[in-house]
């Protein structure tokens, strides 16, 4: 049973360091380079690729201990973690369509956890 907690928590926490990487492709897309190397091979580029990578290796581990039929539930909250990290680093006002979105996603987790 505790292997299973871990299993779930390594799964949310995977959605969530994919969503941390997602903002800093965005912030790298989002800022000048000096040529078209430089754009691709930067700090936030690299790191936002490791991060990718990483959450491949978290998800080896939170899948055996999380039933499949759950895990596009816990992927769907990465629209979560997205919106809340992209208002809290790039200044990102949420749309409606984001708000919406995520009224969407929880009314959806809800219905799927009765």
């Amino acid at each position: 049973m505790e292997w299973m907690n871990i299993s779930y928590l390594l799964a949310f926490l995977s959605v969530l360091v994919a969503s941390v990487s997602q903002i800093l492709l965005k912030q790298s897309a989002q800022t000048e380079h000096k040529n078209v190397f430089l754009k691709f091979l930067n700090w936030r580029v690299i790191l936002g690729y490791v991060l990718l990578l990483g959450t491949t290796v978290i998800n080896v581990f939170a899948y055996r201990g999380v039933e499949l039929k759950v895990t596009p539930m816990i992927e769907s909250t990465g629209i979560i973690w997205v919106t809340i990290l992209a208002a809290c680093f790039l200044g990102e006002k949420p749309s409606r369509k984001a708000l919406l979105s995520i009224v969407v996603t929880v009314a959806g987790i809800i219905v799927f956890s009765m």
